[in-house]
Parts: C-alpha cells; sequence; structure tokens
C-alpha cells in the first residue's frame, strides 16, 4: 500500500514524497480501512510549514479524515463488519491507502452521500455543528458572525445557522466569495479586504450587534470581533490561520499575543459573556465517543439534506501539491477532496 508522506517543511512540491506504507493489524476497538477520498484541513498546510504543535514527527502522513471501506474489524469493534462503507476521524493517517481508525469516530456513511461530501462532513461540519450547538447553543433570531465564512466550517456553521433561524454577518476575502454567500442565505457578507469588519458591522447593525461569533483567524480579528459582542454573548475561537505567515520565532508569539489582546475574567463577568476554544483533535482524543455522536448527527442532517458540503476541488493522490496550493491561496471555497 501507499501513503503520501510530508518528508520537509515548505513548499508543497518539495515537501511530500509517494512511499510504500505498512499497516499493523487494528487492534482492541479499531478498524483497518481501505481509503478511497481523503480532505484536507488548513491544520495541514500549518503542518506542512512547520507551524501545527500537533503535527507528528516528519517523515510523517497527515490527514484527519478519510472516506473507504472496512477491510478488518478489531475486537470490541463489531458494530462494524468487512465491506462497510464508513466515514472516519483519523487523527493523521488519513494520507494513505489504507489507514487505522478508532471505531468510537467511525461512522457509517449511507449512499446517498458521496464520497467528497462525506470526507467534509468528518472535521468542519463536526467542527461547526459542536462549536454552534454544543458550545454556543444558538438559538432562533440570534445574530452570528462567521470569520472565514466561505471556507468549508463556514459553510457549515452558516447551513447550521439558518437552519436553526439565526441572523447571519460573513466575513470573506474576495468578491467572488461575496457572491457565494449571498447565494448562501448570508444577510450581511462583508469583503475584510475592501472595509474593516467591525467598523462595517457597527455602521449597519449598532454598537454591540452580535450575540456569537466564531473565529478561526484569532490575532486582530478576535480583539476587533470582540468588542462587538452583545451582553450574553458568545465567542467561540477555533483556529489561528493568522500565526500561518509567521515563521514560529519567540517575536511571532510575542505579537500574536499582543494582537489577542489583554483579557481579565472580570470583562466577562460584568457583561456575562464569554471565550470558548475549541481544537477537535482534543475532543477525538479525550471524547472520542462524544466526536462520534457528533458525526453521527451529522450524518444525519447530511442524508436530509439539511447540510450539504459544498466542493471547491478534487484531486488525484499525485496531485497532493495542487491541492495544497489550492488551500493554502485563500482562493477555495469549500472542501478540497484528494481521492486516490
Amino acid at each position: 500500500m501507499k501513503a503520501i508522506y510530508l518528508v520537509k517543511n515548505g513548499d508543497p512540491k518539495k515537501a511530500f514524497e509517494l512511499r510504500d506504507h505498512k499497516i499493523e493489524s487494528p487492534g482492541e476497538g479499531q478498524l483497518l480501512i481501505n481509503v478511497e477520498s481523503f480532505g484536507l484541513n488548513y491544520a495541514d498546510v500549518m503542518a506542512r510549514n512547520g507551524i501545527y504543535n500537533d503535527a507528528p514527527p516528519l517523515p510523517a502522513v497527515l490527514g484527519y479524515e478519510a472516506v473507504g471501506r472496512v477491510e478488518a474489524v478489531g475486537s470490541g469493534a463489531e458494530k462494524f463488519k468487512k465491506g462497510d462503507r464508513v466515514l472516519a476521524f483519523t487523527q493523521f493517517g488519513g494520507y494513505a491507502q489504507q489507514c487505522v481508525a478508532d471505531s468510537r469516530t467511525t461512522v457509517k456513511l449511507p449512499d446517498s452521500i458521496s464520497n467528497s461530501a462525506g470526507v467534509a462532513l468528518a472535521t468542519q461540519y463536526c467542527t461547526a455543528y459542536y462549536a454552534a450547538i454544543r458550545m454556543a447553543n444558538i438559538q432562533p433570531h440570534e445574530r452570528v458572525l462567521i470569520h472565514a465564512c466561505a471556507g468549508g466550517v463556514g459553510i457549515a456553521l452558516t447551513q447550521l445557522a439558518k437552519w436553526l433561524g439565526c441572523e447571519v454577518v460573513g466575513t470573506a476575502g474576495s468578491d467572488q466569495k461575496i457572491e457565494f454567500l449571498k447565494e448562501q442565505g448570508v444577510d450581511y457578507p462583508i469583503n475584510y479586504r475592501k472595509e474593516d469588519f467591525a467598523t462595517s458591522v457597527r455602521a449597519k447593525l449598532g454598537e454591540h450587534p452580535v450575540d456569537v461569533i466564531f473565529d478561526p483567524i484569532g490575532g486582530k480579528t478576535f480583539k476587533n470581533g470582540n468588542k462587538l459582542v452583545r451582553f450574553g454573548g458568545r465567542h467561540i475561537i477555533f483556529g489561528v490561520s493568522s500565526w500561518s505567515g509567521s515563521k514560529g520565532n519567540v517575536f511571532d508569539k510575542l505579537k500574536l499575543a499582543w494582537d489577542f489582546g489583554l483579557m481579565h475574567p472580570l470583562q466577562f463577568l460584568l457583561k456575562s459573556n464569554g471565550v470558548i476554544g475549541l481544537n477537535m483533535l482534543r475532543i477525538a482524543e479525550q471524547n472520542p465517543s462524544v466526536l462520534g455522536d457528533v458525526m453521527a448527527k451529522v450524518v444525519e442532517l447530511a442524508d436530509q439534506n439539511i447540510l450539504i458540503p459544498h466542493i471547491r476541488g478534487e484531486f488525484k493522490a499525485e496531485e497532493i501539491a495542487d491541492a495544497h496550493h489550492l488551500l493554502e491561496s485563500r482562493n477555495s471555497i469549500g472542501k478540497v477532496v484528494v481521492n486516490w
């Protein structure tokens, strides 16, 4: 079997190699899966650039999600059988023709959901569901601000928010993406490259107009957004893509901390609001059954066409560098998928 190995940091054309890959038999509670498709996430780009702390040491096989068929079943995972079509959260190892996955973070995938849509559900849609439903507990008629709204998680958050009857403010970085957001039903799309999002939101909606913010960017975006949250509001941060252009040295770390701004628990107490961080890798590691429940729910909603992943591009395995380049360019709208 083959896998795509990250062998060095930097340029995607030089960073990856297709190598032979040996997989051990599945252990207790595990499944061996013949992978048909896997997805890319921005954490993969950060890992390739050497600035993702959770990345395994090189050479490494990246990949958080895979769709395929069960090849072998470990003890304690008998609810699955050989041949089952599944979606798995892989905690690395997804960029391979075979992977081993925890059965607790694997769900059966109905034929109504394509491979490409399936891989979007494992990370992006589970992140969105956990953030919106379990953490923010968004309610009908609330106003939510979604940064990177045309990305995979942003699209998922928009679909969940509109399904639940919320008003959506969404930011994106191109006119093409703004038109896409309008098609998705975003009520107030903002091109952050043309106007300051915080100033625009205040001008349109008032001084403290937002109940919930979903932020994968961090830094100054977090600090400026925090001033928009009204009393009783929630600010969910689930990424720090502003860090991706840094070299990761101590000066970059200090700048990032400064950009986030100073915070004190008293300020949250006085406004009865809060900031919550979300790292789905930690959920998968510490509460895999919780992630499995969330995966089952998003698959159910996708099967009902309530959640509809948008696929930006599909690539062959040997085109992994092109797939990474597209995602890193920030010109992608939706999920980037690789097929074997």
